[in-house]
């Protein structure tokens, strides 16, 4: 699943590409992907402007200038190009926006788990995804005392609790594997055994990884492209993730993969050492 870095990534391509952009037409293909029929969704965002595109978390925010907001989630294989209009459509293009300069903003999703919800601005809120979602990934938003208070009251491991995006918006399997590993936890530590130390490595590790993979275009597993349909670059700079059985960079132990949370979990048996209370 695409996670913070790609989903802004594909914001940056998708505001360049057609903000501003006025609907002419909406072609939806696969209606089950909306949550209105398909005639509401037409009636209602046909005919206006995409003022600008947000993101919170993993949701793409398309803002309309009828105060209307398209909120997108990817899920595993979702993506957005841009075509000339009149351009055949692929098998896995389910929803098609007809601009008013000849060109189409194309949703493609092969697996067609993505979902598009169509609501009032600010009232993204209210859906149950978005609506519990933590604070972003920055200095500003993603502060020592909030992480500390949060970590402190958790009682599970570690890995799951980064993956909770009610914690901290937008990680997911990757991103979690690496910061651990920059900060020597090992995932499966209790939350509440980390020291204020590590808290503090922790926040500040997350912060200048997403911020580096948002630099680096995301990273690419399995079908991920931007919105100019281009891969992203960052998976070369990845110290842990895909890495099982190689060299830590570290210390030269080999790199194990165990499973926690039922998700894949790169870690260095000698550098993040588990911590038992």
């Amino acid at each position: 699943m695409p996670e913070l870095p790609e989903v802004e990534t594909v914001r940056r391509g998708l505001t360049n590409l057609v903000e501003s952009a006025k609907v002419k037409t909406i072609d939806v293909l696969y209606p089950k992907m909306i949550n209105v029929s398909a005639k509401e969704f037409k009636d209602t965002l046909e005919g206006h402007t995409i003022n600008r595109i947000d993101r919170r978390g993993k949701y793409l925010l398309f803002r309309f200038d009828n105060k209307m907001t398209l909120v997108s989630h990817l899920r595993m294989e979702g993506k957005y190009d841009v075509e000339p209009d009149g351009t055949e459509p692929t098998k896995h293009t389910h929803i098609i926006f007809h601009m008013d300069d000849d060109r189409e903003l194309r949703y493609k999703d092969s697996r067609k788990f993505g979902r598009m919800y169509l609501v009032k601005n600010g009232d993204e809120k209210t859906l149950s995804g978005i609506g519990t979602i933590g604070p972003e990934p920055t200095d500003e938003t993603l502060t020592f005392d909030y992480m500390k208070s949060i970590m402190n009251k958790a009682r599970g491991k570690i890995k799951p609790f980064l993956l909770n995006q009610s914690n901290i918006a937008g990680l997911g399997n990757i991103y979690c594997d690496e910061v651990l590993w920059l900060t020597k936890i090992h995932p499966e530590t209790q939350t509440n055994l980390i020291t204020d130390e590590e808290i503090e490595e922790l926040r500040k590790n997350i912060i200048a990884e997403i911020k580096m993979a948002i630099k680096g275009h995301g990273t690419t597993v399995h079908s991920y492209s931007n919105a100019y349909g281009e891969a992203g670059s960052f998976q070369n700079h990845l110290h842990v993730y895909g890495r099982k059985g190689e060299p830590c960079e570290r210390c030269d132990t080999l790199l194990e993969k165990i499973k926690v949370a039922q998700r894949g979990t790169t870690f260095c048996p000698n550098c993040q050492r588990k911590v038992v209370e």
